[in-house]
């Protein structure tokens, strides 16, 4: 299945499966997040005979508006370690964001006042769909419901004052996250991931290329806390950020990032100067 979070325009949102090129309401949750929090949220969403709007033009809010947890990895792909000149972890790098930085999957991604060293990092979000503590590598595909497309835009400025990353990384409005979670049953790691600013390829590398897998990250994260339904792992990026080139390269006013994993989706975001 492929579920998302439809803006209604008179400022609400509902829960929707994706049914071909039909979005159907799935009553009584306002988002996927919410949906996520019954236990039987996959038997209600594959059930759901609610409204329906086509996904043309549909105004998509992030999948997940409102989660509990972000936790981030850094340093989970081989070409990024190498590119930044670091080496391989012995354990993930971990770091938190918050549900403020998150946008829709076709939303304005705005450039802060503040920095001019904003950067792309195309990456694999896990959304966890069952509560636990002290997963096994082995239990926690049964944890996860499914998979989305994220962006950690980071402003490198403010990520490299100190030798803690988050200032960097939890921007206001800063992370488009979508535009749908693919139920594991329909993905698993591995497809191609890119990223392309005006349609220039910067980030391709496929999303099973990873020191940390999903599965390892929802253990090893749920040895620390509990993991609750609705919370985001993002993976970590591959290779080709602007920061690594020679010379540097950072998003502009008026350009289009565009975030792609094969079989999840797409993220379309226009580049503008916040107000």
């Amino acid at each position: 299945m492929r579920l998302l979070t439809l803006r209604t325009g008179n400022g609400t949102t509902k829960a929707v499966r994706q049914d071909g090129t039909a979005l159907t309401e799935i009553d009584g949750f306002a988002d996927v997040g919410s949906l996520l929090q019954d236990s039987a949220w996959e038997e209600k969403a594959k059930a759901a005979a609610g409204a329906t709007h086509p996904i043309e033009g549909a105004d998509l809010a992030p999948v997940v508006p409102f989660p509990g947890k972000i936790i981030c990895v850094g340093h989970n792909y081989r070409n990024h370690i190498k590119e930044m000149g670091r080496d391989v972890p012995e354990y993930p790098t971990l770091f938190a964001k918050y549900q403020e930085s998150l946008i829709g999957p076709n939303d304005d991604l705005a450039l802060p006042q503040e920095s001019d060293t904003v950067d792309w990092e195309a990456e694999l979000a896990v959304i966890i769909g069952k509560k636990g503590r002290r997963i096994s590598e082995a239990d926690a595909p049964a944890h996860i419901a499914g998979y989305a497309v994220l962006n950690d835009v980071s402003m490198r400025d403010y990520q490299f004052r100190t030798i803690q990353w988050l200032q960097g990384k939890t921007w206001e409005k800063s992370t488009p996250f979508g535009p749908a979670l693919v139920t594991t049953d329909e993905f698993t790691a591995g497809p191609l991931m890119t990223s392309a600013v005006d349609g220039e390829i910067q980030q391709q590398t496929p999303t099973g290329d990873l020191v940390f897998t999903p599965e390892f990250l929802v253990s090893y994260i749920s040895t620390i806390i509990t993991l609750n339904p609705g919370d985001v792992i993002a993976t970590g990026t591959p290779g080709g950020v602007g920061h690594a080139q020679d010379p540097k390269r950072y998003l502009q006013e008026g350009q289009i990032l565009v975030t792609t994993i094969e079989g999840l989706g797409q993220l379309k975001n226009r580049v503008i100067k916040e107000a």
